[in-house]
């Protein structure tokens, strides 16, 4: 047999007198911290993390950049704009880039090369910054150290919402 478990006036340390009349405020005080609480906590979560057009941009950008690079060392005409779809977020890690904050991204997305039936199913790894004014993100790619201790960056700016454009500053 299990021994009784006290009562709950003789769990709080105040008077007994002052118990009855503080419960029904501490109760309402607790659900209304419990109901609000997980509200604030997703406002401030969701300001600071990329949405998921944000990593379709980045993701976009990353392979046209790729893309350009690999045409010029060929002499070849770039092969148009990537089709990414089906993004799945795997983990996220703030770091930093350069002197500012910044976030590692790595996961899964499906895409495909312009003109090209073939959808292909990728790992990534993204590297992304908020723009000067946090109104922005910015596509950050890392280049080696010049001075062997520190990772120098380059950082592109994703395109504005709308239009394949190169956006300013953030």
């Amino acid at each position: 047999m299990l021994p009784a478990l006290p009562s709950p006036r003789r769990l709080l340390p105040w008077p007994a007198w002052l118990a009855p009349r503080l419960a029904p405020g501490l109760a309402a005080l607790g659900l209304t911290l419990a109901l609000l609480l997980p509200l604030g906590l997703a406002g401030c979560g969701l300001s600071n993390q990329p949405s998921r057009s944000v990593l379709l941009q980045a993701l976009a950008l990353q392979i046209e950049l790729t893309q350009a690079q690999v045409a010029r060392a060929l002499d070849l005409e770039p092969p148009g704009l990537p089709e990414v779809s089906r993004v799945r977020l795997e983990q996220q890690q703030a770091i930093r880039i350069g002197a500012a904050d910044g976030l590692r991204l790595t996961g899964q997305f499906d895409w495909r090369l312009a003109g090209d039936p073939i959808r292909v199913d990728s790992p990534f790894e993204l590297f992304l910054q908020r723009g000067e004014r946090g109104q922005s993100w910015r596509l950050a790619r890392p280049l080696g150290s010049r001075d062997g201790s520190n990772q120098d960056w380059i950082t592109d700016p994703l395109p504005l919402p709308g239009g394949r454009g190169k956006a300013g500053l953030g």
